[in-house]
């Protein structure tokens, strides 16, 4: 595996969640810093060496209102 999808969201209580695609692999952070470093720290414990990805990327999604 070369590259890992994660979609990226705002959670309804605050912070952010991250959600692998195709990988049973989910986290969060109160930042968008800490979520990132959470994101390598759950990659790094969920493959080994061999099967690790090379590169991780990540979709931010964040629903923004306008009022008219």
């Amino acid at each position: 595996m070369t590259e890992l999808f994660f979609l990226i969201e705002e959670a309804p209580e605050g912070g952010w969640t991250a959600r692998a695609l195709g990988e049973s692999l989910f986290t969060e952070g109160d930042s968008l810093d800490e979520l990132k470093e959470n994101i390598k720290e759950a990659v790094a414990c969920h493959f080994d060496d061999e099967n690790k990805p090379k590169l991780l990327r990540l979709h931010i999604v964040k629903d923004e209102l306008l009022t008219l």
